[in-house]
């Protein structure tokens, strides 16, 4: 059977952390001869991809497709919950779920919000399987929707951004972050915290944020530009944040809530002392390999961060700990994982 995926996100300009588990998972795919046709809305000219209209019309023609296709196929439905909500229940789908923080009270997109709110319901019902990218996700989609049985919810994880990285060669002044600019992220408690830390370390270290505007961003836009020793250089490209992970002294992601934290995979492969939240898939995915604090709190945030700095032991620790912790997860596993929910549902 030919599985038809909605492959948007991996072929976008300026990827978010969804296209690039998309690309991950497409790359792992291919490698294992997987027969695919990727939906896209932008120009490709790629043999197993079609190019759909973009915008609102991507959703209608992805519909008319898949009814109209000559074989059996199952949709992978990567990202948006429009078009399993429109289709037949004789099509079978599988949905892939990242997170639920359109139904968290925390601040959220409010266009991704309300189309969430209002979809994921009929797919709930409609969707043959599903497969989130955590065991938090997993838990977080079986508390908020419990008619949907656990049976039908396979967690698949995500793999680093390169297979076989240098080591981190760290410059002795940067500490990195990097994510979208929003709430959630929670880079003001961050810019906070540092603030905060002794004049010796501040002098010594700076807080390099990378990361597109997002939503509800002015005064973390405003903090970073105002508080010294903080620099925000916006979206940076794939190659340019493999150069900023090569050289950083620590990766700090305090974030509130994540669906899974690919950005803290690829600091512990490359053993970066990584900084994180205790909660939730950031510290499924850290394990032990991280100094994990408690992101509503800007004294553990700075705690945390002195910690890693003040303590080179501490540092070639985690450093040792990290790839341990990283080499639990792989594309191929995540690709494997996924081509199972498929069978299921097929």
């Amino acid at each position: 059977m030919r599985i038809v995926v909605d492959a948007r996100e991996a072929f976008g300009t300026k990827k978010t952390g969804k296209g690039q588990w998309v690309s991950g998972l497409i790359s792992a795919l291919r490698a294992k001869g997987t027969e695919m046709t990727l939906l896209v809305d932008s120009s490709c000219h790629e043999a197993d991809v079609v190019r759909l209209p973009s915008g609102a019309q991507w959703h209608t023609a992805a519909v008319r497709y898949l009814r109209n296709s000559r074989e059996q196929c199952c949709y992978l439905s990567t990202t948006s919950f429009i078009v399993p909500a429109l289709l037949p229940r004789s099509i079978p789908v599988v949905q892939i779920v990242h997170d639920l923080i359109a139904f968290h009270q925390g601040r959220h997109d409010l266009k991704a919000k309300v189309l969430e709110r209002m979809l994921f319901p009929r797919v709930a019902k409609s969707c043959r399987h599903f497969c989130a990218i955590s065991e938090a996700t997993k838990k977080d989609l079986c508390t908020m929707f419990p008619a949907i049985d656990p049976s039908r919810v396979s967690v698949v994880y995500a793999g680093p951004m390169e297979q076989n990285p240098s080591p981190n060669q760290p410059d002795s002044e940067t500490i990195l972050c990097v994510g979208t600019l929003c709430p959630r992220k929670n880079q003001l408690r961050l810019i906070r915290a540092y603030a905060s830390l002794p004049s010796s370390l501040r002098e010594r270290y700076k807080l390099l944020i990378a990361g597109n505007r997002g939503w509800s961003d002015s005064e973390i836009v405003r903090m970073a530009k105002n508080t010294k020793g903080v620099q925000w250089i916006g979206y940076v490209s794939d190659d340019r944040y493999k150069e900023l992970l090569a050289s950083c002294t620590i990766f700090a992601l305090p974030s509130l809530y994540e669906g899974f934290g690919m950005q803290i995979l690829d600091a512990l492969q490359r053993g970066i002392p990584v900084l994180t939240s205790d909660r939730g898939s950031l510290k499924e995915v850290a394990g032990d390999a991280a100094v994990l604090v408690d992101p509503e709190s800007d004294r553990s945030i700075a705690s945390g961060l002195v910690a890693i700095l003040e303590d080179e032991d501490v540092r070639q620790e985690l450093a040792k700990r990290g790839p341990v912790q990283a080499g639990k997860f792989s594309w191929k596993r995540t690709a494997d994982l996924v081509l199972s929910a498929v069978e299921s549902a097929v």
